[in-house]
Formats: structure tokens, C-alpha cells, sequence
């Protein structure tokens, strides 16, 4: 009966840890795998990603344009009372307008 004893909780810890080594055996063969998989993932970017980033660089670029149309219109109204420094601002943002354009899509035309 007393060697029973040590036998019996023996038999019952190798049971009990052949759970614990089989996990461990799996995660140790799927690792390169699930690393790999997060390095691609890492440097790849899905199509709707890059929509998205291309939308809100769209939308920057139109909100910048809004503001410098505005500040355009201001300038020219002070170039037409004559003030000189109005007219070279207006000219600037005439010429930034036109390199943000380069970047804007057209819209296809409706016919």
C-alpha cells in the first residue's frame, strides 16, 4: 500500500501534465508562424488602408484649398483698394493653390 501511494500520484502528474506539454509543443511550433504573420502584417498595408490614408490626405489637401481660397479673396479685395503687400500675398497663394491642385483628383464630368 505504500508504494501504491507514491505510484498512484506519479501516474496522476504525468496525466495531469501531458496537457501543459502539449501546449507547450504547440505554441513553440506555431510561433515562427504567428511572428512571421505579424511581420507581414506589419509591412503590408490591406487596399482599404491605403483608401483610406489616400481620402484623408484628399480631404486635407481640399480643407487647405478652402482656406487659401478665402484667404485669396480677402487678399484680392485689398490688392483692388490698392494696397501693394495684398497683391504679392494673393500672387503666394495663387501659386500654393496651384502646386495643391497637381494633387487633387478631378471629378469626371457629367454628361
Amino acid at each position: 500500500m505504500t508504494r501504491a501511494l507514491p505510484l498512484f500520484g506519479v501516474s496522476l502528474a504525468a496525466l495531469a501534465l501531458q496537457g501543459c506539454l502539449a501546449r507547450a509543443a504547440v505554441d513553440v511550433v506555431t510561433l515562427p508562424i504567428r511572428a512571421a504573420s505579424a511581420g507581414v502584417d506589419a509591412v503590408t498595408t490591406s487596399q482599404s488602408e491605403a483608401d483610406e490614408k489616400r481620402g484623408r490626405e484628399i480631404r486635407k489637401r481640399e480643407e487647405r484649398l478652402g482656406e487659401l481660397e478665402r484667404n485669396y479673396d480677402k487678399a484680392m479685395k485689398r490688392c483692388g483698394d490698392g494696397d501693394d503687400e495684398a497683391c504679392e500675398k494673393a500672387q503666394a497663394i495663387r501659386a500654393e493653390q496651384k502646386a495643391l491642385m497637381q494633387g487633387v483628383p478631378m471629378e469626371p464630368d457629367s454628361d
